[in-house]
């Protein structure tokens, strides 16, 4: 789907999946950093979804194999975008840094504030031992969270950690897209994303 901000208007390309099954989200625009709620539109018929979900007995017994199926697949399905999320590229699937951009992570809050991290590979593991970035942080998982840049897209997914991934305040359960100036948090460490050109 397409979204919209409220403020300054620049448009943005949203998978539905990233809803996690919420009738809405509060994200951040990259451009004028606006918070603004979007819409799932997967709960646009609430009345259907409603006398589904209440009548659970109904649905036990009868099995319904048409139902909930059919539901669980319109959930789904925006999931195997991921694997051709970068229909322009000759290799889609292949992570690799965007050509003429330079990626980094800039530690903003917590005891790391100040430290930027370049990216130089495709992949970045984030944590408090062992990762490519290390930060000092007693409430991060030794290899909590990493990056994964597939060309121009950026993704951000929790690797299984203790305390969690958090964007726009939100634990994260399935990998997010990122874009220019996104923040996230690890602990009590908030970190940046920031694309910049390169040369």
């Amino acid at each position: 789907m397409i979204i919209e901000c409220t403020n300054c208007h620049a448009r943005y390309q949203y998978d539905d999946d990233r809803f996690e099954r919420k009738a809405s989200k509060k994200i951040k625009c990259a451009k004028c950093s606006t918070i603004f709620e979007i819409h799932n539109p997967a709960f646009a018929d609430k009345s259907v979804a409603a006398s589904v979900s209440s009548d659970a007995t109904y649905t036990r017994r009868d099995a319904s194999p048409q139902k909930t199926p059919h539901h669980d697949t319109t959930e789904q399905s925006p999931i195997p975008k991921r694997e051709d999320r970068g229909v322009t590229g000759p290799t889609p699937a292949e992570p690799a840094l965007p050509a003429g951009k330079r990626l980094s992570l800039a530690v903003i809050n917590g005891t790391d504030a100040g430290n930027v991290y370049r990216m130089e590979k495709p992949r970045v593991t984030i944590g408090r031992s062992g990762a490519d970035l290390t930060i000092n942080d007693t409430e991060a998982s030794r290899q909590h969270a990493a990056i994964e840049v597939r060309d121009a897209v950026m993704w951000l997914e929790d690797l299984k950690s203790t305390n969690g991934t958090l964007v726009d305040g939100e634990k994260i359960t399935a990998p997010v897209e990122l874009s220019n100036q996104s923040e996230f948090q690890i602990g009590g460490t908030t970190i940046m994303l920031i694309v910049t050109e390169e040369g």
